[in-house]
């Protein structure tokens, strides 16, 4: 008799173990329910609370970081116009034998051209990636919409075949094409192609450089040199000399220096230019809203690069006006007192203060 109230006791207890496990789960289940979406609606405040009692939550930082700035971008930037969207074959042909030029200039025009030998080996979409369509990567969005136009380096109004064929005596240290022949007409069509839904008059959202501010020191060369070493040279090699194609036909990674690279009249011979250049693009797959480099390793290394030897192109046309010269450009004379070297490496803002206080007079 006593054993049998035992075991009814031990299965009443045990029944009400069951029940009790069971209320619990009920109750995590119902609290996971109203809590999870809090944590979704407010993760930084979340993350924040978690961040003072987790050193180990960098990685979490970063991602919560990058999403927020996703969700709250409302920035439209250029995009190119669709090329298969042109109905007409031959435009079409044309247009696509272009961006085939803009990408591969040097298997076509290059030192081993197929079609003429005029130029270094680089291609154009060495400083106009993504074949000029990448945002602050040099791209043509605005060409087509704000050609031609007057140039304060010419001293003359530029057409769209000038501004090509500067590229390619300067950027490409070779020599102009024809205007009439069948490669500038192809460049000429690709470029007014894909910026045909830009309004003339216009300037691209995201085309050219995005600024970036001066340093309050010159740019240092040394300094410079070492940020090449650990986040360049794996591709453009100790010396600079770039990286060929199997095939020895183009180059894979651009010669940064040397006789193979742009020469000193090229618009990234200018420190800014090429500062701005790499900030926002370098090294390779880096974009303007997620950069690697810091802005003094930008300037830095744009110094170290910009003062290694290169081909010279004599321009005593350059500048006719020599007030509207650029802050940063390298060669005098200037209409201020500062000397050529500040001019080259910095510090701008001095420069620039004083030029504004010439046009205020």
């Amino acid at each position: 008799m006593n054993d049998n109230n035992t075991d009814k006791k031990n299965s009443q207890d045990r029944l009400l173990d069951i029940m009790n496990n069971l209320l619990r789960i009920i109750a995590l289940l119902v609290a996971g329910v109203i809590i999870f979406p809090l944590i979704v609606f407010y993760k930084e405040d979340v993350y924040t609370f978690f961040k003072k009692n987790d050193k180990n939550s960098d990685n979490l930082s970063l991602q919560i970081s990058t999403e927020t700035k996703q969700k709250t971008s409302t920035e439209t930037f250029w995009s190119a116009a669709n090329i298969e969207n042109i109905t007409d074959e031959k435009l079409k042909a044309e247009v696509t034998y272009g961006k085939e030029l803009i990408m591969h200039t040097a298997k076509y025009l290059g030192p081993k051209g197929s079609v003429l030998k005029i130029s270094n080996g680089m291609n154009c979409q060495n400083c106009h990636l993504d074949a000029g369509t990448k945002t602050y990567g040099n791209n043509y969005g605005s060409v087509a919409s704000l050609y031609p136009k007057f140039r304060a380096r010419s001293g003359t109004e530029e057409n769209i075949y000038k501004r090509v064929n500067d590229c390619f005596e300067r950027s490409l240290n070779g020599k102009a094409l024809d205007t009439l022949g069948k490669e500038m007409q192809a460049i000429k069509a690709y470029i007014t192609y894909i910026g045909s839904n830009v309004k003339k008059g216009e300037k691209a959202k995201g085309a050219g450089f995005k600024d970036l501010v001066f340093l309050n020191r010159a740019a240092n060369p040394g300094n410079g040199k070492t940020v090449y070493v650990a986040k360049c040279q794996s591709c453009h090699q100790p010396n600079g000399e770039g990286t060929l194609n199997p095939e020895g036909t183009e180059y894979a990674f651009p010669p940064l220096w040397g006789k193979n690279s742009y020469n000193d009249g090229a618009g990234l011979y200018r420190l800014s230019n090429f500062a701005k250049y790499v900030k926002n693009n370098m090294p390779l797959g880096v974009t303007h809203d997620n950069t690697q480099l810091t802005d003094e390793e930008a300037w830095d290394l744009a110094a170290f690069v910009n003062t290694q030897s290169r081909p010279h192109k004599n321009t005593p046309k350059d500048w006719p006006d020599i007030a509207k010269k650029p802050v940063d450009h390298p060669f005098g004379p200037y209409a201020d007192k500062f000397p050529e070297q500040q001019h080259k490496l910095g510090p701008f803002q001095p420069i620039v203060d004083f030029q504004k206080s010439m046009s205020k007079k």
